[in-house]
């Protein structure tokens, strides 16, 4: 979402005022790899979101149900997961490797809080209106690009914090905000629109004859892209490539390790249980389920 991937060396008098380690430019001026990952997740995305007609017009109603669903469907749709938290901590990185090309932190911020401000507009008119065709709108649907644009607006904050902060700052979010999942706030409470908005995926009645669905509560996402502007660190020039690599491979292994033991243990967070199926595959299936993702993991959720 940002142009701030551009590997350009900061100026040689920029290192007094910007915190931004120098990052070399390849030949072509990106980063292939995260053009490559952005690419790859538009085609996961494109496959779900023609997948009624890809799967020759199969209607379910819901196709992560592992015991109504084809198998085929089940894991392009278990694939439409990666879409919106790459999107999103691609976004973070981005943000780092923006203040690596010559700006500083106050350039930074501003640029996150002009761009969120502007997909948040952009959501609550265009997008919306692409969804429905109705206007003035009856149903405003806050989607994926409403939480990426809320989070930019989040991150403009955060970048003032010290790195290590920061990174305590996301994982807390990411890792702790099911604690939060029994906390909720009834409509005639002031609370109840914020909250919905950070953490409760419900309804908000603005008026007659206009309602607002937070398909995307934020608060997740505020550490998804804090942490991927603390990872932005991993592709600047000072670092190897191999060890950038092995940085990035030992977060995806023991993010998928945690997961595994919390699934197994049908433990915290997971309020949709797994259970064995009839055979192996089907087993695989249920396990895969996490309530987490599968109610929010691309922009038609």
């Amino acid at each position: 979402m940002l142009p701030g991937h551009a590997r350009t060396a900061a100026p040689p008098s920029l290192p007094t005022v910007s915190p931004f380690a120098a990052v070399a430019r390849p030949a072509g001026g990106r980063l292939l790899s995260i053009d490559a990952l952005r690419g790859l997740v538009i085609l996961i995305m494109l496959l779900d979101h023609v997948r009624d007609l890809f799967f020759l017009h199969v209607q379910v109603a819901d196709p992560m149900d592992a015991s109504a669903t084809s198998p085929a469907l089940f894991f392009s749709r278990l694939a439409a997961h990666l879409c919106a938290p790459v999107f999103i901590w691609l976004a973070g990185v981005s943000a780092w490797l923006y203040g690596a090309a010559g700006h500083d932190r106050g350039a930074v911020s501003g640029f996150l809080l002009r761009r969120g401000v502007f997909l948040v507009v952009l959501e609550l008119t265009l997008v919306g209106f692409a969804w429905t065709w109705t206007y003035p709108p009856q149903v405003v649907y806050l989607q994926v690009i409403w939480a990426i644009g809320l989070s930019m607006m989040a991150l403009a904050a955060l970048v003032w914090l010290p790195r290590p902060v920061l990174i305590t700052v996301g994982i807390a979010l990411v890792a702790g905000h099911n604690l939060l999942s029994p906390l909720h706030f009834p409509p005639e409470s002031v609370w109840h629109i914020p909250w919905a908005i950070l953490h409760d995926r419900t309804w908000i009645d603005i008026a007659d004859g206009l309602r607002v669905r937070t398909s995307y509560p934020v608060l997740p996402w505020i550490g998804v892209i804090a942490l991927g502007y603390a990872a932005g660190q991993w592709f600047a020039a000072s670092m190897p490539a191999g060890a950038r690599q092995r940085r990035l491979a030992g977060c995806a292994v023991a993010a998928l390790a945690a997961f595994a033991v919390l699934r197994g243990l049908n433990g915290y967070g997971q309020a949709q249980k797994w259970m064995p199926g009839g055979d192996a595959l089907h087993t695989a299936m249920s396990f895969s389920t996490s309530p987490s993702t599968r109610r929010r993991c691309c922009s038609c959720c």
